[in-house]
């Protein structure tokens, strides 16, 4: 197996998907067991533009396009695999993934939602407040939300309503 140093990333975005009570969408991964869940998240397709793979993306996880980006992460964030999974995760090429991160708003109803698309990846989704998320996901990618998390909490505490 290759040295993990010289494996690169991913390349990959990840959606922060706020409703207008300023609560984020987290969906349970249909491949994870345990009680894991997160934001939707997925690769950057080659010759595509990060904003317009969220858009995409979005829509492949959750069956809606019923968003509009409100903000993006300042710089890339990064996670690396776990080596127990690394050989069975993208066939074993990438180290782990380098992401942009984008904040959306939902402009649609609970009802527009459909995690059953073509391709389904969640069983259950449900609002949660941002900052209860890195509790919830695999622990491997805690400090990438903790990071998600920092970046975008102001924000989700103007769209409660909240002062920063």
């Amino acid at each position: 197996m290759a040295d993990v140093a010289s494996l690169p990333y991913r390349l990959g975005v990840g959606i922060v998907l706020f409703n207008d009570q300023g609560l984020v969408l987290a969906a349970k991964r249909i491949d994870t067991p345990g009680d894991a869940w997160q934001m939707p998240q997925g690769g950057i397709d080659e010759g595509e533009d990060p904003r317009s793979a969220a858009l995409r993306e979005l829509e492949e996880e959750v069956g809606t396009a019923k968003a509009e980006i409100i903000a993006e992460s300042a710089g890339w964030l990064s996670y690396d695999l776990p080596e127990d999974i690394r050989a069975k995760v993208w066939k074993g090429r990438y180290r782990g993934q380098k992401q942009k991160w984008f904040a959306m708003r939902f402009l649609g109803r609970d009802t527009d939602i459909d995690i059953a698309t073509t391709h389904p990846e969640f069983s259950d989704w449900k609002w949660l407040p941002l900052d209860s998320l890195p509790g919830l996901i695999v622990p491997f990618k805690r400090p990438l939300y903790d990071q998600v998390v920092a970046e975008f909490l102001p924000l989700a505490r103007r769209l409660a309503g909240h002062p920063s």
